[in-house]
Formats: structure tokens, C-alpha cells, sequence
């Protein structure tokens, strides 16, 4: 995985200097999934599959995955959030290679992806779906409706990944609604849940490989928001661009073989 973590460094670069260009918030956020969006996209989904980004205000780290498969091109990112752009501040449009659905309005990512794992079933495709969604969006019915659809019709072929960084748009869950670890809630209404480090790499793919027959899997990634920036862990992170020297600092660590 030695090469595999120099390509997720030079997507962490890529990230800090999209979001810096655009003079974009919402980095925090991006910078929590990005280590599952890149494991998710090159080692484990097949070109059958299908990705839904429920924490739509992550799409910054979706363009630069796409961006590390050469799907997009730094032309492409160059206009991120930009007028007229085709790669918005939440993913839109036909233009983005594998976007099925516009996000953005939270919660309503595993309603959808649960629908295309049922119909993939009555068409009999080999085809896994994948929604990756906030914690703080859990609070919405819409997403333990979801869950138990999957869960009543024993939707295997759908995976749930939830980045749990303990952060939403107000405050941490914990104080916004008493909620700091999905996890034993989920667990309880029967989906095969798994845990992990969503910062590192190969506990992620374990984790995505292994599945249960007849189960939903569901996989909460332990993650910190704005990882490794002046703003880790504060909800400065979910709305405050980096400035020039924030910028030229972290992403010089990155270039010396640093973490984010």
C-alpha cells in the first residue's frame, strides 16, 4: 500500500489547493472521507457498482478522487464553485463522471441507494452500492427509513459508510442531539456493523471487503474534521477556507512526506 498512500498524499495536496483556490469552506468535512473515498474508488468499487455521496457538501473530495483516476483534469477542478462550472459546491449534473443523483440536502443518500440496490436486485445485475453519508445527517428519519427498508428486504448488496467526526454544521453531535456513537443504535435494528480508523487506509478496505449474506453493511468510519490543519477537530473546519499561510503550511507538510 506504499504507493497507494503517496497517491492519497497527492490527493490531500490536491484537496487543500482546491478548496484554497476557490477560497471554499466546508474543507473539514472533505478532509475526513477523503482516505475512504480513495480506498472506496481504487480497490474496491468495479465499474458495475454504483456510489451515491449522501454529505453532499463533500464533493470537494469526490472531484479530487475522480481527479486521482484521471476522470477529471485540473482544468476540470480549476473551476470548482466558479460561475458556470460543472463541479458545484455539492455534486450535480450529468458532467460528473458517476454522479447519479444531486446532493446536498442531507439525508436523503441511503433513501437512494437503497431504492438502486433494490432495483438491482429485479434486474439481476452483479452490482454493489455504496453511499457514503455524515453522522450529523443521521439525525433525519430519512436515514433509519432507509435502514430498515435495506434491513426488511436484506439488501447485502448495499453498503452504508457514515464518517463519524463527531461535527455538524452547528456544534458536535453529542450536544446537538445527545448522539456521539451511531453505532449501537444501528447495530440494533440488525445491519452487520463494522468500525474503523477512517484514516487509515487498509482497515478501510478490510472492512469494505467483508460482508455478511443477508445483511446491510454498515461501516462507521472514526474520523477527526479538518484532520491535521490549524482547525482539526473545531467547527471552524465545517465553514473557514484556509488563507495563504495555512495553505503553504500544511500542504509543504504533505510534500515532506507528512500526514494530513
Amino acid at each position: 500500500m506504499n504507493e497507494f498512500h503517496k497517491k492519497i498524499a497527492q490527493a490531500k495536496q490536491r484537496l487543500l489547493k482546491l478548496h484554497h483556490d476557490a477560497n471554499s469552506g466546508h474543507l473539514g468535512g472533505n478532509i475526513s472521507c477523503l482516505e475512504a473515498l480513495m480506498v472506496l474508488h481504487h480497490n474496491i468499487m468495479k465499474p458495475e457498482d454504483r456510489f451515491i455521496l449522501s454529505k453532499g457538501h463533500a464533493a470537494g473530495a469526490l472531484y479530487t478522487t475522480l481527479w486521482s483516476l484521471g476522470k477529471l483534469s485540473d482544468a476540470d477542478l480549476q473551476t470548482f464553485t466558479r460561475d458556470d462550472t460543472t463541479l458545484p459546491g455539492h455534486p450535480s449534473g450529468s458532467s460528473i463522471p458517476g454522479v447519479m443523483f444531486p446532493t446536498g440536502s442531507l439525508g436523503h443518500g441511503p433513501s437512494l441507494a437503497a431504492g438502486l440496490a433494490m432495483a438491482t436486485r429485479y434486474t439481476h445485475k452483479p452490482r454493489h452500492v455504496y453511499c457514503l453519508c455524515s453522522d450529523g445527517e443521521w439525525q433525519e428519519g430519512s436515514c433509519w427509513e432507509a435502514l430498515t427498508f435495506a434491513i426488511h428486504h436484506k439488501l447485502d448488496n448495499l453498503t452504508i459508510i457514515i464518517d463519524q467526526n463527531g461535527l455538524q454544521g452547528y456544534g458536535r453531535t453529542k450536544d446537538i442531539i445527545s448522539c456521539e456513537d451511531l453505532g449501537p443504535r444501528i447495530s440494533s435494528f440488525g445491519a452487520y456493523l463494522q468500525r474503523v480508523d477512517g484514516h487509515a487506509p487498509v482497515a478501510i478496505k478490510q472492512a469494505l471487503d467483508e460482508r455478511c449474506a443477508g445483511q446491510v453493511s454498515v461501516v462507521i468510519l472514526e474520523t477527526t474534521k479538518g484532520r491535521g490543519t490549524y482547525f482539526e477537530d473545531t467547527l471552524a473546519s465545517h465553514y473557514l477556507p484556509l488563507d495563504d499561510d495555512q495553505f503553504q503550511a500544511a500542504y509543504k507538510a504533505l510534500e515532506q512526506g507528512g500526514s494530513l
